[in-house]
């Protein structure tokens, strides 16, 4: 007899070991659409550092480059430069929104189609099933416990091509941030930086492992956003869900008419002892009120339900999950199962929809004999509206920044030590270090005036004149001395506000910052 652990006083395990998840092969409308996602998305990821882009002989050619060495950022005819993170911060603040926004429509449908956890997944297991066959053959696979050379060789073949795949993502990320050409010829010839094989290391190995072992552990355990989505959406919100109310009891033929009378005889039984009419509750696909729920016997007595228990929709999921058990947080809302449960509806002759993107108001409505609310009525609410409109407004402020913005630009650091300094003749100067940037493709010869008081002159390091070519895409550093006569309002005042001009000669565009001009304060 074997004992159990409480009677052995041994504590019983808390841990539960992972339970593989081996996703079946399905086809139809959301497997299209994932497969469309997929490869568009890992073009642009892949595709994109090799794009060229002329800016002219001074910058690089490169569409889009992170270029951390010049503090520089290039897409495609746009340059950022580090002054302008706030362009980074709004397409940050647009990314979240634009989740907010996705979320409260159609639920995760970010994590089931574009997260980049789910795309590298998707990839790694189309590798996977190509190898070692679909659902039922990588089972028998993994339940083999004898490492014979067919399990090897199909085991090392999966590896091999996994670790192609995630060489090639962790290359491809080190190619945004420097010229892509120069650099893959570099890390051949073993020239490259080691922080180029390191991150190329770094991300292999992480994409390896992601990909390929912990896949949905990642979705479930390491990422926030299933615990934080909740906030999101309301009874309006689209998501995937089993209509229980048409889908049970569910079984196969004589199993559910079976079911189906002793559900009834239960319940006759349950009032001829005067008890309430009960038995358990099915689960329905979103959080609602036990009341609304219909109980089984009932269900029961109107026949046997749509669905056949096939586990078809449990056998596609990526997640390893059962949708008919109600909406659960490790549901990435892919819609796999609605095309694997839309097929066997076909085969048995049942309309689709037992599984399908639905919301909790639907759920009423059709329980009462009514059609569902269009869809757009589900998307345009005022929590959507909101959203789309911050989106927009935050999407036009950066339009509007992006074409005002100068192309020439200053920067004035006043020199504190000393504040002034009082020259042989009586005149007091001040010092400033201005920094002039170029945005231009070419040199170009800036001229710099001062206007506050009349009496003051400006007089630059270096050079007699007040012009000094700024070198092209380039912060040019120039120290400006700013010299008030003695006796001028400007030498004997504390502090009289000047406004230093810049000028691009070769085209009169203008740019001006205030600063302030410290005299003897008598």
């Amino acid at each position: 007899m074997t004992s159990s652990p409480e009677s052995s006083g041994t504590p019983p395990s808390l841990y539960a070991a992972r339970e593989p998840v081996f996703p079946k092969r399905v086809s139809g409308w959301f497997r299209r659409f994932k497969w469309i996602i997929m490869i568009v998305t890992l073009g642009i990821y892949y595709v994109t550092p090799w794009i060229r882009w002329d800016r002219g002989p001074s910058l690089p050619d490169q569409a889009v480059l992170v270029d951390m060495a010049n503090r520089r950022f290039f897409f495609f005819w746009i340059e950022i430069w580090p002054h302008e993170f706030y362009f980074v911060a709004g397409l940050l603040v647009m990314a979240g929104l634009g989740l907010f926004l996705f979320t409260s429509a159609l639920g995760r449908v970010w994590c089931g189609y574009a997260c980049p956890q789910t795309v590298w997944t998707d990839l790694f297991i189309a590798v996977e099933r190509w190898v070692e066959g679909d659902r039922n053959a990588r089972l028998r696979l993994h339940r083999q416990k004898k490492m014979d050379a067919r399990k090897v060789r199909l085991r090392l073949t999966k590896w091999a091509l996994w670790l192609l795949i995630a060489v090639a993502t962790g290359g491809a990320w080190v190619f945004y941030f420097t010229d892509a050409p120069t650099l893959l010829v570099d890390l051949f010839t073993l020239n490259a930086h080691p922080i180029a094989y390191t991150t190329i290391a770094i991300l292999t190995g992480t994409t390896f492992f992601f990909g390929g072992f912990a896949r949905e552990q990642i979705c479930i355990y390491a990422c926030p956003w299933p615990r934080i989505q909740a906030a999101m959406m309301d009874e309006d919100t689209l998501t995937i869900g089993y209509r229980y109310w048409r889908g049970e009891p569910r079984g196969k033929g004589n199993v559910r008419r079976r079911q189906a009378e002793d559900a009834v005889k239960a319940e006759a039984a349950s009032h001829a002892a005067g008890a309430t009419a009960g038995g358990s509750y099915a689960r329905t696909p979103v959080p609602n009120n036990e009341s609304d729920m219909v109980p089984d016997a009932t269900a029961a007595a109107k026949g046997p339900g749509d669905c056949i228990d096939c586990m078809a929709c449990v056998n596609v999921c990526p997640m390893g999950i059962d949708i008919r058990d109600g909406q659960q947080m490790e549901c990435i809302t892919c819609g796999l199962c609605i095309d694997a449960c839309d097929d066997i509806m076909a085969k048995i002759g049942k309309p689709r929809g037992l599984i399908d993107y639905m919301a909790l108001t639907d759920e009423v409505r059709e329980r009462e004999g009514k059609p569902p609310k269009p869809v757009m009525k589900h998307i345009l609410r005022p929590r959507t509206i909101m959203y789309t409109s911050l989106w927009s407004l935050v999407g036009a402020g950066l339009l509007f920044a992006l074409f005002i913005r100068a192309d020439i630009d200053l920067t004035v650091a006043p020199v504190r030590n000393p504040t002034f300094v009082t020259l042989s003749d009586g005149s007091i100067r001040n010092t400033y270090e201005v920094r002039l940037r170029n945005k231009h493709g070419e040199a170009r010869p800036m001229r710099i005036s001062a206007k506050g008081d009349p009496a003051i002159r400006v007089q630059l390091e270096g050079t007699p004149y007040e012009t000094v070519e700024v070198p092209a895409n380039e912060t040019y550093l120039q120290r400006v001395y700013l010299i008030a006569p003695p006796g001028s309002d400007a030498a004997q005042s504390d502090a009289t506000d000047v406004r230093l001009w810049v000028e691009d000669i070769s085209n009169g565009d203008r740019a001006h910052k205030d600063t302030i001009f410290n005299g003897r304060g008598e």
